[in-house]
């Protein structure tokens, strides 16, 4: 469960597990834009309304964006 208009728990692991190299080109370009989107909504989101799930994910995960 994540909060509203962020990307699902389970949709980032899945984003994350799975190699690039097995990934569909549509697959890559929807993962990154979905990323973008969701890093966007966490940062326009105080930490003081985010979930706790949400807290772990974005301690987690990160600004995806910066990936190489």
């Amino acid at each position: 469960m994540s909060d509203a208009g962020r990307k699902d728990l389970s949709d980032k692991i899945g984003s994350a597990i799975k190699p690039d190299s097995q990934k569909t080109t549509t697959e890559k370009y929807s993962d990154k834009a979905s990323d973008k989107l969701d890093n966007a909504a966490g940062h326009s989101q105080p930490e003081s309304e985010k979930g706790p799930i949400q807290k772990v994910a974005d301690a987690v995960f990160g600004d995806s964006n910066k990936k190489a």
